[in-house]
């Protein structure tokens, strides 16, 4: 991270990490996965390792006839292709200086001070950051003491937490920790005294909020 040290007891699951390797993760699950990684010794040592099973299976894998101009052509479909920043990343191993990992800073443009920030609600923030479809990836700022609306899932949450502590049902979640949700979690996040928590979060359907205001507020806060 950014000269914070931090004890991270919160990990990705070997299921992320063979779908980071495999470039198989949305958009916004990549960016979850590369901030951590970013910050992590234990799974960035866990997803080297996943890419080398990849290689070494591509290594041994059935050969097959390519067309003569194959080579040529794949050439001229890279070239052609528009450079995006915001493509799925391999997390580096860069600590720049700031709150944010070097893949999120990439995305964002800058750090904590480039963040546009929308208000949803009982002192919250969020910024949606772009990404393609298939899942939806945003910074989450939460005053310390504060509560975010109880909800469970349609699908998968991935909380990566960047600044302060949250806890909820589950456990206590720190800086570098990721909390992975899934439709089996109902849980109230609630950021600790001290210092306001600020989060990665991506999902992959509309989160189920249990009372009525944040239900009709969802839509326009797409979440």
């Amino acid at each position: 991270m950014t000269g914070r040290k931090t004890n991270i007891k919160h990990h990705l699951t070997d299921e992320l990490l063979i779908g980071y390797a495999a470039g198989t993760l949305p958009e916004a699950f990549n960016l979850v996965v590369a901030t951590h990684l970013s910050m992590c010794d234990e799974c960035r040592a866990a997803a080297a390792a996943h890419d080398e099973v990849g290689g070494a299976l591509m290594d041994t894998d059935t050969q097959v006839e390519m067309s003569s101009d194959a080579f040529e052509a794949t050439l001229k479909l890279i070239q052609s292709r528009p450079r995006d920043p915001k493509d799925p990343i391999k997390a580096k191993i860069v600590r720049p200086s700031g709150l944010f990992p070097k893949p999120l800073q990439d995305y964002v443009g800058g750090d904590l001070g480039a963040v546009k920030w929308r208000p949803i609600g009982l002192g919250v923030r969020q910024a949606v950051l772009p990404t393609a479809k298939g899942a939806t990836v945003r910074l989450l700022h939460i005053p310390a003491g504060s509560a975010v609306p109880d909800h469970g899932h349609n699908g998968t949450e991935l909380t990566l937490v960047l600044q302060g502590a949250f806890r909820d049902e589950e456990d206590r979640f720190g800086p570098g920790d990721v909390e992975v949700a899934n439709e089996d979690l109902n849980h109230t996040p609630v950021a600790e005294i001290g210092e306001d928590c600020i989060c990665l979060a991506a999902t992959d359907a509309p989160l189920k909020f249990n009372s009525i205001i944040p239900r009709i507020a969802q839509p326009f806060l797409r979440i």
